[in-house]
């Protein structure tokens, strides 16, 4: 288990809401944490907390918490999907989404600080360098 901060393009979104995809594919948008916390070392699922915090100019502009428990799928569930017809020999990150969006009209400004933090796996922390 690792931490990502995978971003979504809203106005991208707006302007062509049947191919979402295209909001995930521009450059510097997915950040990866530089450790992996092993399965068995995780928290039991229930408790396994999920916190966004977006700070702007020294202030939280943005906070929101959800959990794992929260997920429609569990991690088994979603590993079997993505392996049942696809094969990597040298591994994959698969990424679920926090659960934690801000509204629709919210968006980030170079400089704000993106913090994202997973009980049992630490805190990514990302200064948004484009806006």
């Amino acid at each position: 288990f690792t931490i990502s901060n995978e971003m979504s393009s809203h106005d991208i979104e707006g302007d062509n809401p049947l191919y979402l995809p295209q909001d995930k594919v521009y450059n510097q948008y997915c950040g990866l944490g530089t450790w992996i916390t092993l399965a068995d070392a995780m928290p039991p699922r229930g408790e396994t907390g999920i916190s966004l915090e977006i700070e702007r100019a020294g202030s939280v502009v943005f906070e929101g918490t959800t959990s794992v428990a929260q997920m429609a799928r569990t991690f088994e569930d979603l590993i079997g999907w993505l392996g049942r017809d696809n094969s990597f020999p040298t591994g994959a990150f698969l990424l679920t989404g926090t659960g934690i969006v801000p509204d629709s009209d919210f968006t980030l400004e170079r400089g704000d600080i993106v913090r994202i933090s997973i009980e049992g796996v630490g805190t990514l922390v990302n200064p948004i360098v484009q806006g």
